[in-house]
């Protein structure tokens, strides 16, 4: 059986994600020791353990965002582990509202929006993820949006113009997601909020 491009992509972003999740977890295992037993200690100990600690967020979202969904459940514990990891690591924060787990589907084209809004919002900022009656609503607060019109057209397929860049390579990956879940995106813009729904 072929497997479809997107699919591959996802595969491939799953693949990567598992093989680095556990030599990163060593070498903060290997830091923690190190820290223990007083071998080394000081800021560069704390700049190589911060730096961990921000690969491992970034490799945990990146496995939902990037890597292949399903309709497994994912608990809301779980997702908001995640999403309190990547705050730490980042300029951005997250609130997570729907109480209860949601699909790897769905939390898969959630993360994928945040990383859209995390373009828009260079000095940092508030990203809300709310569901209700099966409707996923991500809003990014922030100053001084910067919004590339041709890019974020490629998400409702108004304008796909732009070139996705591998930095950006989330405004293809969303719609591609979103197609295959039967949902249509269609994302709005103030002056210091963006909000993607789908």
């Amino acid at each position: 059986m072929a497997v479809d491009t997107a699919n591959l992509a996802a595969l491939i972003g799953s693949r990567i994600c598992h093989d680095l999740i556990s030599p990163v977890g060593a070498i903060n295992n290997g830091l923690e020791l190190l820290g223990m037993s007083g071998a080394m200690d000081g800021p560069e100990l704390e700049l190589i353990s911060d730096s961990v600690l921000n690969a491992n967020a970034r490799i945990r979202f990146f496995r939902v965002a990037f890597g292949a969904a399903g309709e497994q459940q994912m608990g809301r514990a779980e997702i908001l582990s995640v999403l309190d990891d990547i705050s730490k690591a980042g300029r951005l924060k997250y609130q997570w509202a729907p109480l209860d787990g949601s699909s790897r589907s769905d939390v898969r084209m959630t993360f994928l929006a945040a990383l859209c809004l995390e373009s828009a919002l260079p000095y940092g900022g508030m990203i809300n993820v709310l569901q209700a009656d099966g409707k996923w609503t991500i809003t990014g607060e922030g100053r001084k949006l910067n919004v590339d019109e041709a890019l974020w057209g490629h998400l409702d397929g108004s304008d796909t113009s732009a070139t996705v860049t591998p930095a950006l390579v989330q405004f293809a990956m969303l719609p591609t997601a979103a197609q295959e879940a039967d949902r249509k995106i269609y994302y709005d813009q103030t002056l210091e909020k963006i909000t993607i729904q789908f």
